[in-house]
Order: C-alpha cells, then structure tokens, then sequence
C-alpha cells in the first residue's frame, strides 16, 4: 500500500475510533484521552501549575478560608455533569486575580478570592472552571493534539523508516504543553453557560456571575497599577484573555442567558455577601501585605533595586512573620548582597513554617553550590525539583552540581531542561558540551559547542568551546 494512502487511512481510523459522547453536550467527539489517562495528567501537571504562576506560587495557608471555600467546590462539583472525578481544592498563593482547574484539581489565587466580594460570585467562578473540566475542554484539546502529532509522526516515519508508535502517542511531554493552553473562546462560553447553571442549581442569584466578571476586571487593573504597570505597558494577562472573549461580550451573552432562565430557588438571599467576607477576612487582610509590599519587593529585586527590595520585604516580615514566602524571598534578597549567612536563615525560617515550601529548598541549594557544597546542593535540589518538577532553577543548579561532583550522566537531564528553556544563557551549551564529553559523546559535544559559540562566543566558557571544537574535529579526522 501506498506510504501516504496509509497515514491518511491511519489518522482517519484514529477519529474514528476515539470519539467519545461529551458528558455536557451529549455529542460525539474526537477523543483520543481516556478518562483514567486526563485524571493522570492532572496529577502530574497539578505541582508545576500550582508553583509555576507569575505572581508567586504554592499553597496559601489559610485553614478556615480553605475549609470555607472548599466546602462550596465540593458542593458545585456533585451537582456537576462530572462527579465521579476525584477533586482536590487549593488556594494559590498569588496576588493575580486568577482561578484554574484540570482534571482533578480546581485552584484560586488568593488575589481573586480578595478580589469577589459574595460567596455567590465565588460560586460563578469556581462553577466556570469546573465547567472545562466538566465538558472535557484539557482532553479535547491534548486529542486534537495528538491528531496532528500523529500525522506528522507517521509522515516521518514514512520518510525515515523509524517506527513512530509510541513516541506518537505518548502522553508526556504533549499533554504538558497542550493541557495549560488557553482556552479557546468557544469553549470560554461554555464555561461561562455551566458556570452560571451550577450556581443557580446551589441557589445563588445568577446576577452575581455578572458581578463576578467586574470584579475581576477590577481586581486585574488594580493588579497592573500594583506592579507598576499601566495599560499602555500591555497586560500580565494579555496572553490569557487573547482568545478569551472580551468581559462586556460574555456579560452581554450572560444577560442574554439570563432571560431565559426560568424561576430559580433562591438560598438565602443568593448571594451570602456578609458570610464569605467574614470567612476571608484573615485573607484580605494578609492580601493587602503582599500587595504593599512582598509584590513591590519582588518588582524591586526584579529591576536590580536590591536595597529597596530588602527593605519593602523587612517591613513585610515585621507586620506577618508567620510566612514562609517573605522569608524565603528575603533570602534571595541576601545572595544578591553576598550575605550567604542571612541568607541561610531565612530559607531555613521558610523551611521551619512551611517544611514544603519549595523555593526555600531552592534557595539552599543555591547556596551550597555557591559554597562548593555539592553532595549538600544535590540533596536540597532534589527536595526542590519533587516538590515543583519543572523548576528549571532548581535543575540548573542540580546539574551544576551533579557535574561539579563528577556525577555526568545523573547532570545531563537537568542541564538539558534549562537548557532547552533558556537557549541563549550564557555558558549552559559549553557545560553540557563538557558533559557530552565526559560521557564519551564527541558528537553530541560538538554540537553544544557550536551552540556555545552562537550564543557567547567571547566568553570564557565560549573561547574553551571553540578550543574543544579544535580538539574534536582533529581527532574525528
């Protein structure tokens, strides 16, 4: 048979035989992602969301708000169109007005829970991101992926005469960079739809999911002014709202909605306005302390004002000594100034309040680099990299280390993923090009070393890439 006729005929069996009935809809859709196999991918990809967010990361630890709120998801998600998944529910330490959810897992930041001002705007908006999970929006999106993936992986195989199978359909590396993709507006809307169903299925006044959209418009441009950033500087959002329908369409299309709903059971009075300030109030409260000043220290450090950082994070640390991130902060804040000592004792006063708190392992593991420590940099690192895998800081470092140790091979996956982030560091090709040799590759060796060249061919690190090139070239002759 034909090389082409048989890709063709092996992606139209690939639609063919995964598609699925949408649990929201009730069509048939290309499906290519089990239920099992989303759920698993949620797991895997929940730690590097959870402390990969812009505006700061892991869990903000609020007992009684996270039993409050909680208490409500769990409610939204039983009268979902997907109880039978399993849900866990946290609160993202991030001033960015941002809620989020895959397969098994539903997140707000504590900047959108200061942000709404009723329970029942809470409920639109946790109803929202169940919404994607509930109609299938992560799995439809990795399947279409994996469609084009396929055709172009059996394409290759055609030409080469490798066998793409399993690389095709691996769930790896494609589920992690098509999972946290942006939504696209069509299925934007379907969430605003669900969104405003379970919240009236609980009894909340589905007006409140128009005021939801305000406040967190309200709350994204106060966070630009917070930073130090106007409109005309662009949006931290502009990324994720690009396919995501302008706020006054999807207000007009609630409005729309809305009108054709019929008589709703009111609970209360739909909205419990006064009950979630009170139960957030411990959290604004520590809110407007980031605000003012752990998101301005952070800003300062960012743009090389260090003494302002550290003095913007002081005052932070004298009004809440109770939290893990001004101290770890605090601690990067003293690498910068070479006071390693310092430094050491606030990640450690990081570690002491919150023993899983992952860039304080981070910090220690820098730091005993910087000192030479390697076995004890490794150590630290690996705590680091298990708690948030894709932390390419922590890799850098552990690399850096495991290569110091003599350690090559347990190096080069670490030194490949910042790598492969941050093409153009300055020295990491000549590193890895180092690596390649030890373990006995010249011809990998030398391709790092071109890279090297490319990137900062004046360097030090550059000038000894070039000799090595020298030196393999001569040899391979």
């Amino acid at each position: 048979m034909n090389r082409c006729l048989m890709i063709i005929l092996l992606c139209i069996c690939a639609c063919l035989c995964g598609c699925a009935t949408n649990p929201v809809t009730g069509r048939s859709e290309l499906m290519l992602v089990s239920e099992s196999q989303e759920v698993q991918m949620g797991k895997e990809l929940y730690p590097n969301a959870l402390w990969g967010d812009i505006g700061g990361g892991g869990e903000y630890r609020d007992a009684k708000a996270k039993a409050y709120l909680g208490d409500i998801v769990y409610r939204i998600h039983a009268i979902s169109h997907r109880p039978n998944l399993p849900v866990t529910f946290a609160i993202q330490n991030s001033s960015v007005p941002n809620a989020w959810a895959l397969p098994g897992h539903v997140v707000i930041t504590r900047g959108l829970v200061a942000a709404l001002q009723s329970e029942a705007e809470y409920a639109y908006v946790m109803g929202h991101e169940m919404g994607h999970v509930s109609a299938r929006h992560s799995a439809s999106q990795i399947s279409k992926g994996m469609v084009t993936q396929i055709g172009l992986g059996l394409a290759g195989a055609a030409l080469s005469g490798t066998n793409y199978g399993d690389a095709a359909l691996s769930l790896g590396a494609l589920a992690g960079n098509l999972i946290m993709m942006k939504f696209s507006r069509t299925d934007e809307l379907e969430a605003d739809r669900l969104g405003l169903a379970y919240m009236t299925r609980l009894g909340y006044h589905p007006k409140n999911a128009i005021l939801a959209h305000q406040s967190l418009q309200r709350a994204s441009n106060e966070y630009q002014k917070t930073i130090g950033k106007n409109s005309q500087e662009g949006s931290v959002f502009g990324n994720l709202l690009s396919t995501h329908p302008r706020t006054e369409d999807r207000i007009a299309e609630m409005r729309e909605t809305l009108t054709r709903l019929g008589p709703i059971n009111l609970s209360g009075d739909g909205t419990f306005r006064e009950r979630y300030l009170q139960m957030t109030a411990d959290l604004r409260s520590m809110h407007s302390v980031y605000t003012n000043f752990y998101d301005k220290a952070t800003r300062a450090l960012q743009q090389g004002n260090v003494q302002e950082a550290d003095a913007l994070i002081y005052r932070a640390i004298l009004i809440a000594p109770g939290q893990s991130t001004f101290h770890a902060l605090r601690g990067f804040i003293k690498i910068r100034q070479r006071d390693h000592a310092e430094a050491d004792r606030s990640f450690a006063e990081a570690l002491r309040l919150d023993r899983d708190y992952q860039p304080a392992y981070r910090g220690l593991g820098t730091l005993a680099y910087l000192r030479g420590d390697y076995a004890r940099s490794i150590n630290y690192l690996k705590n680091s990299v298990s708690l948030f895998p894709q932390d390419v800081f922590s890799h850098y470092f552990l690399g850096l280390s495991q290569f110091r140790s003599g350690n090559y091979r347990a190096a080069l996956p670490s030194l490949a993923l910042f790598a492969q982030a941050h093409p153009n560091h300055p020295e990491i090709h000549g590193i890895m090009g180092l690596t390649y040799e030890h373990l006995g590759d010249p011809n990998a060796a030398y391709q790092e070393y071109a890279k090297q060249l490319q990137v900062a061919p004046s360097s030090p690190v550059g000038k000894q890439a070039s000799q090595r090139m020298n030196v393999i070239r001569s040899r391979l002759r």
